[in-house]
């Protein structure tokens, strides 16, 4: 076993080979992988700040040449890697916890000191995903990750590297990592679904059967989306009192919606990037009514046409993200997954 092995911010087999320990549903594999993500992102970060460093020191001395600025940038590299892996500044650590890391001595009883060990990791090709966002009410999918990596522009893997983005490359490896966490969140400790997902479903359901006859889109579909859109009703859009909006699909309030509103700043995304922006929310005064609304939307809107009438799950989520419903590039796979997944199976199964 090759113990003490470190990714490689910079190298793509290293951030594959994360990615996919991404989509372990081990909780120690998954963790590692939410560790390691926050950890190189701040690799990134340092080698950003010694790069700014170096550019700022005067570089006409003797031996100073096009081919000894490339190996000092490669030390300079190195240098970075080595100070995430030692703890660093302490932005890992910070970023860890925020994205859904264990806590305070826990989380330094789980942290890896000599690297991140992948050869011995036992890797799944897939696992049922279900949406988590990190931050309180937040409106819309959030990866913690791609909206740092959206306030810094520009960032990437050196200059002219042929349009490969770093930072959207982390915020894939970070949004991976949170799914795994929410998938856990959603199970209790025996590996049953968790009571607030039993219960949200069995909430839910009656009303995206009466949906469903009015759009013939599957039930299990809508309430695979209304789960995506809102963590399984745990993190909902709710008013300024704190009283829920009901909200389970997150459609916004345009000009010509006249009943009451939620606002809040959410993370959108553009060619690839994250970027914040404040926005009004449709508020609702029960479940029913934002079924409604969700299937006047689906068939009255002529964007949706392809959406009605799609009978698979890949072709339900696909023609959703492809009419511009969601901004997140991941958002058909997420909800792919979902529909697929054995959380809305068993949960389903209990609420029949």
């Amino acid at each position: 076993m090759n113990t003490g092995f470190q990714l490689n911010a910079f190298d793509p087999n290293s951030l594959a080979d994360l990615k996919r320990l991404a989509r372990s549903e081990g909780e120690g594999e998954a963790d590692t992988a939410l560790r390691g993500a926050a950890r190189q992102f701040e690799a990134m970060f340092l080698h950003m700040v010694l790069k700014s460093m170096r550019e700022a020191t005067p570089s006409n001395g003797l031996m100073d040449s096009e081919q000894t600025r490339m190996y000092q940038s490669l030390l300079d590299q190195q240098m970075a890697q080595n100070m995430s892996q030692a703890r660093g500044t302490g932005l890992s650590e910070v970023i860890y916890r925020q994205l859904g890391g264990k806590d305070g001595a826990a989380a330094g009883a789980q942290a890896p000191e000599g690297g991140f060990e992948l050869a011995g990791v036992a890797r799944r090709p897939a696992i049922p995903a279900v949406l988590a966002r990190g931050a309180e009410n937040a409106a819309a999918p959030a990866a913690a990750a791609g909206v740092l990596a959206g306030r810094v522009p520009g960032l990437g893997v050196g200059d002219g590297s042929g349009g490969f983005s770093a930072s959207s490359i982390y915020a894939a490896a970070v949004r991976e990592a949170q799914v795994s966490q929410a998938v856990r969140s959603a199970r209790d400790a025996s590996g049953a679904v968790a009571p607030e997902v039993r219960d949200f479903v069995a909430e839910v359901w009656p009303h995206a059967l009466e949906a469903s006859r009015k759009t013939g889109v599957p039930p299990q579909f809508m309430v695979a989306q209304a789960a995506l859109e809102t963590g399984w009703g745990q993190k909902q859009l709710r008013h300024a009192d704190g009283s829920p909006s009901h909200n389970l699909f997150n459609i916004k309030a345009g000009s010509a919606w006249k009943g009451d509103t939620v606002a809040r700043d959410v993370t959108e995304y553009a060619n690839g990037q994250a970027y914040t922006e404040p926005s009004r929310f449709r508020a609702y005064g029960s479940y029913a009514e934002s079924f409604r609304d969700y299937a006047n939307l689906m068939t009255r809107s002529p964007r949706y046409a392809d959406v009605i009438g799609q009978t698979s799950p890949a072709g339900f989520a696909r023609s959703l993200q492809d009419a511009g419903y969601a901004t997140d590039p991941m958002y058909a796979d997420k909800l792919t997954r979902i529909i697929g997944g054995n959380t809305l199976r068993n949960a389903l199964a209990m609420a029949g």
